[in-house]
C-alpha cells in the first residue's frame, strides 16, 4: 500500500502542499492513496478558498441542469416518469411504488433479532433527545389590554426522503420519522430507493413502523424529491421535504422549494462531511477512523483535518492506509479522500478560525480539555467532545440527530429538530382599552408610511369607543 500527498495537479491551487513521508510508501500502488497535505500559513487567500471547497461545487452547473429536466418529466408524465427513472437509474420494474403491509410484515420477519433490537434502543434515543425540541406556546400582555400569544400547529403533510443508494440508512428513517411522529403531523410519507429486485430495504421499512410511518414508496433521487413535491397519480404532494442524500437529491430540493406552489425544505443536506480538530495528543487511529467513516458514504464526501502536530497529522495518514485497506467500501473511501484535507495549522486558535469559515457539517474536538474550546464554535452541524465521542454514535443512537447542514450552510442553519416539523402562529387579542393605549402608535407609523388605509382601520374603531369618562 501506498500513500501520498497530492502536489500535482493540485498543486496548481494549493501552492503550500508538501509530499508525506516517503516512510508511508510501499510498492502496491493499487492501494495508493492521494491525500492534500497542506499548511495554513503558506496559504494566500484564493489558496485558502480553494482547500475549503466542496467536491460538489465543480459538478453543480451539470446537476442543476439534470435535475431540471427530471423535475420537468415528472411534472409533465406523473406515475409513468417515475417508471420510466426507477427502471434507467435503479435498475428496478415497478407498477407499484407504494409498499404494501405485507412488505412491512416480511421486512421485519428477515431481520435479525439483535439489529431489531439496536433500532429500537436507538429511536428511543433520539426520542429522548428530541422530546423538548419543538416551539413553545407562550403569551405575553404587551400592554394592558392588548395579550399576543403564539401557538404552534404540526406540518399537515411532510415528506422524508431516506436515501439508500450505496448503503441503506435505516438510522436516517428513525432520525425524521420520531421527530415528525412527536410533532403530530398527520400524514408522513416517505420514499426510499428500490433495490433491483423491486423491494425496499427491509431494515428502513422496520424503522419506519418504529416511527408509526404507514406510507412508504420505492422511490430514489431527484425523481422521488420531484413527485413528493408535485404530486403524481401515486404519490401525494407534499407541504414540507426532509432529509439528505447525494449532490441530486439537494438540488431537487433546491429547485422545487422555488417554484410558486413548491413544499418547503428542512435544510441544504447534500454529501457528507466531517471536520476534525486534533492536537499532538490525539489517537491517530481514532482520529483516521473518524475521517474514513465519512468517506465512506460517497466519493462527493469530504473529509478534513486540522491539527498544529505535523507529527500526528502523519501518523494520522499512515493510519489512514491500514484502515483503508480493511474496509468493504474502501475503492468508494479512496476517491473521496482524494478529495481530503490533512492541514497543519500554527495553532488551535487557527483551527477554530479555519473550521467556522468552513462550518462542517461535523466537528470533532479530538482534543486533551475540548470542553472549554466549545465556545470558540460559531459554525457547524453538530459538535462531538473528546476521543471518545465517535461521530458515528451521533450518527445512529446517541440521540442528537444526523440530519444537518452541509456545503457551509451550517453558518445559518441548525440541525434537524421537532420545530422543522411545526410552524408558529401569532395570535393578538385586544380590549377596547388595549386599543386606546396603542391605537395612536399605530396610526403615526401608518401616517409616516403614507399608508391612510392602515390608519383608518384604526382610527375608525378608536372613533366608536364609548367616551372615557374622568373622575
Amino acid at each position: 500500500m501506498s500513500t501520498s500527498m497530492k502536489t500535482s495537479p493540485a498543486n496548481a491551487s494549493f501552492p503550500g502542499a508538501s509530499p508525506i513521508s516517503a516512510s508511508l510508501t510501499s510498492a502496491s500502488l493499487a492501494n495508493r492513496i492521494d491525500l492534500n497535505l497542506l499548511t495554513w500559513s503558506t496559504l494566500d487567500d484564493a489558496g485558502q478558498r480553494a482547500a475549503l471547497r466542496r467536491p460538489t461545487q465543480d459538478s453543480a452547473a451539470a446537476v442543476r441542469l439534470g435535475v431540471g429536466k427530471i423535475i420537468a418529466r415528472v411534472r409533465a408524465d406523473g406515475d409513468a416518469a417515475l417508471r420510466k427513472f426507477t427502471r434507467l437509474l435503479d435498475h428496478a420494474v415497478l407498477d407499484v411504488f407504494e409498499v404494501s403491509d405485507d412488505e412491512f410484515a416480511a421486512a421485519e420477519a428477515s431481520l435479525d433479532p439483535s439489529l431489531k433490537a439496536a433500532i429500537i434502543d436507538a429511536a428511543g434515543r433520539i426520542e429522548a433527545f428530541h422530546l423538548d425540541s419543538g416551539m413553545h406556546e407562550y403569551a405575553v400582555d404587551t400592554a394592558e389590554g392588548v395579550r399576543c400569544r403564539r401557538i404552534v400547529r404540526p406540518i399537515a403533510r411532510v415528506g422524508l426522503y431516506i436515501p439508500a443508494g450505496s448503503a441503506p440508512l435505516p438510522s436516517t428513517m428513525l432520525m425524521l420519522g420520531v421527530p415528525a411522529r412527536i410533532a403530530g403531523c398527520d400524514e408522513v410519507i416517505v420514499c426510499t430507493p428500490p433495490r433491483t429486485d423491486g423491494s425496499a430495504d427491509p431494515t428502513v421499512l422496520f424503522a419506519a413502523r418504529q416511527c408509526g410511518v404507514r406510507r412508504v414508496f420505492k422511490l430514489g433521487g431527484a425523481q422521488a424529491i420531484a413527485a413528493m413535491a408535485i404530486g403524481t397519480e401515486s404519490v401525494p404532494a407534499c407541504d414540507k421535504l426532509f432529509g439528505p442524500g447525494n449532490a441530486w437529491v439537494t438540488e431537487a430540493k433546491r429547485q422545487v422549494s422555488t417554484v410558486e406552489g413548491g413544499p418547503a425544505i428542512d435544510m441544504p443536506a447534500g454529501p457528507s462531511e466531517v471536520l476534525v480538530i486534533a492536537d499532538g495528543g490525539a489517537n491517530p487511529a481514532f482520529v483516521a477512523a473518524d475521517l474514513l467513516s465519512q468517506a465512506e458514504h460517497g466519493p462527493d464526501s469530504q473529509v478534513i483535518l486540522l491539527s498544529d502536530s505535523s507529527t500526528l497529522i502523519a501518523r494520522v495518514a499512515a493510519e489512514l492506509v491500514g484502515q483503508l485497506a480493511r474496509l468493504p467500501r474502501a475503492d468508494i473511501a479512496r476517491k473521496a479522500l482524494a478529495q481530503s484535507r490533512l492541514v497543519v495549522v500554527t495553532s488551535i486558535e487557527q483551527a477554530f478560525e479555519v473550521s467556522n469559515r468552513y462550518a462542517p457539517e461535523h466537528l470533532i474536538l479530538a482534543l486533551r480539555d475540548p470542553e472549554p474550546w466549545l465556545g470558540r464554535v460559531r459554525a457547524a452541524g453538530s459538535v462531538f467532545l473528546g476521543d471518545y465521542a465517535a461521530e458515528s454514535l451521533g450518527d445512529y443512537c446517541s440521540g442528537t440527530n444526523h440530519v444537518l447542514p452541509t456545503g457551509g450552510a451550517a453558518r445559518a442553519w441548525s440541525g434537524l429538530s421537532v420545530t422543522g416539523f411545526q410552524t408558529a402562529i401569532s395570535v393578538q387579542s385586544v380590549s377596547a382599552e388595549g386599543l386606546r393605549r396603542i391605537g395612536p402608535s399605530a396610526i403615526r407609523i401608518a401616517e409616516a408610511e403614507g399608508l391612510q388605509a392602515h390608519a383608518n382601520a384604526v382610527s375608525l374603531r378608536i372613533a366608536s369607543l364609548p367616551a372615557v369618562e374622568t373622575p
